[in-house]
C-alpha cells in the first residue's frame, strides 16, 4: 500500500531530522517566532470560491508531473491570477517536494502558504513554523483522535492554521471532535489514490455550515469549480491539472475565471 509506505519513511525521515536538531533544539529557534496567519481568512473571504494552488513536482503514482518546476516563479504565478494561498507539497520521497520550496515561496509572495505533508510527529509542527509555513495538513486518517486533537491545539497555539482533511464519515467525526475549523474533503482515496469527486456531494452535508469547507483532488475544469460552489465549498485546492499546463496562468484563468 502506498499510503503504509509513505508513512513507514516519513517516520524514518522525522527521525533523521531530530538526529540533526533536537526537537528542544527546534523548539528553541521557533519560541521567538509567531505566525499571524491569513490562510483561514483568505480561504473563506466573499461568496466566490476561492483558490488553493499547489506546488506539486511529482506524485508516487504519476511519477514527475512538471520537469520545468520553479516553486517561486509558479508561486509568483499564482498570486498574479488571483490565488487565496499557495500549497507547497514538502514530501521529499514521493513528491519531489522540499522544506526550503516552503520558505522560498513565503519570502515572495504576500498570500499565505500552506505546508503540505504528511505530519505524523509535533516535531514537524514547530518545523513548519521555523520554515514559514502560514498552515499545515493534518490527515484525519493517519492520527489518532488524540494526536488530532493535540496537533490542532499545538498549531493554534504557534499561531498556525490547520487544514484537516478528511475522506469519509469516520474522518469527519475524527475532525470534528477534535474542534477542527477548516475541513477539506479529499476525492481521492489515499489507500488506492483513486479519486472521485462525489466524495465531496457526498460527504458535505456533514460538515456544519460554521466551518470553512475546502475541496481537494480531481478538480479540473470550470464545471467542476461551478459544481463544488453550487455545495456550499468555500475554497478548492488544485495542483495537478495547473502543474500539467504549458501556460499555467491560462489554465488558472480557464478552470477559476476569476
Amino acid at each position: 500500500m502506498i499510503l503504509s509506505k509513505i508513512i513507514q519513511e516519513k517516520r524514518k525521515t522525522v527521525e533523521e531530522a531530530k538526529n540533526h536538531c533536537s526537537q528542544k533544539e527546534l523548539m528553541e529557534k521557533v519560541s521567538r517566532l509567531y505566525v499571524k496567519s491569513s490562510f483561514k481568512k483568505n480561504i473563506a473571504r466573499g461568496h466566490a470560491i476561492n483558490l488553493i494552488a499547489e506546488l506539486k513536482k511529482a506524485s508516487p503514482t504519476r511519477g514527475i508531473i512538471r520537469g520545468d518546476f520553479n516553486p517561486v516563479k509558479i508561486a509568483l504565478t499564482y498570486q498574479a491570477q488571483g490565488a487565496s494561498a499557495v500549497s507547497v507539497l514538502t514530501d521529499e520521497r514521493f513528491f519531489e517536494g522540499r522544506l526550503t520550496y516552503l520558505k522560498e515561496v513565503k519570502e515572495r509572495i504576500s498570500i499565505p502558504v500552506l505546508r503540505k505533508d504528511f505530519i505524523i510527529d509535533e516535531y514537524q509542527i514547530y518545523e513548519s513554523v521555523l520554515w514559514g509555513a502560514d498552515a499545515i495538513l493534518l490527515i484525519a486518517d493517519i492520527l489518532t483522535p488524540e494526536e488530532l486533537k493535540r496537533y490542532l491545539e499545538l498549531a493554534k497555539g504557534l499561531g498556525l492554521d490547520v487544514l484537516c482533511e478528511v475522506h469519509n464519515e469516520e474522518d469527519i467525526a475524527k475532525a470534528l471532535d477534535a474542534g477542527a475549523t477548516i475541513i477539506g474533503i479529499n476525492n481521492r482515496d489515499l489507500h488506492s489514490f483513486k479519486v472521485d469527486i462525489v466524495t465531496t456531494q457526498r460527504l458535505m452535508r456533514l460538515i456544519p455550515d460554521t466551518k470553512v469547507r475546502v475541496s481537494e483532488s480531481g478538480i479540473r475544469t470550470y464545471e467542476d469549480v461551478m459544481f463544488l460552489k453550487s455545495l456550499g465549498v468555500n475554497a478548492v485546492l488544485i495542483g495537478e491539472a495547473f502543474m500539467e499546463a504549458d501556460d499555467i496562468a491560462g489554465k488558472v484563468r480557464e478552470i477559476m475565471r476569476f
